[in-house]
């Protein structure tokens, strides 16, 4: 009975820690043609609060400048990034201002570049 109820209180203390680090969930993703110099990526299915975002590069690397945050309420939030993000690389967690927000879509803004076979793939998580 003992070893019974510290596993439960085992496995209520990993749940607990779970919560609060929050959990990832995948919300777009865009593949980067190098004509342009930035992408968006609007969040349909995805839709939800978050508290912070992370940005995966996948096929290629890519110099970011900085994304803009667009929030459900209207408002939005440019945040710098400033970064050389190589094939299989991500970005700091960026923490969002404010508490939950519900976000409308990113835009991603980076250097143009000349990618002929292996164009990168941009792909965008959220963190409740």
């Amino acid at each position: 009975m003992t070893k019974l109820i510290a596993l439960l209180g085992i496995t209520l203390l990993a749940g607990v820690a779970a919560q609060a680090q929050g959990h990832w969930q995948f919300l777009g993703e865009s593949h980067v043609d190098g004509m342009a110099d930035h992408d968006r990526i609007v969040i349909t299915a995805a839709k939800g609060e978050y508290r912070a975002i992370q940005i995966k590069v996948e096929r290629g690397p890519i110099e970011f400048h900085h994304v803009v945050v667009h929030f459900g309420n209207g408002s939005s939030e440019t945040l710098q990034i400033r970064q050389h993000i190589p094939a299989g690389g991500e970005t700091r967690v960026i923490e969002l201002p404010g508490n939950h927000r519900i976000i409308e879509s990113v835009e991603f803004w980076y250097a143009k570049a000349n990618w002929h076979e292996d164009r990168p793939m941009v792909r965008l998580w959220g963190r409740h």
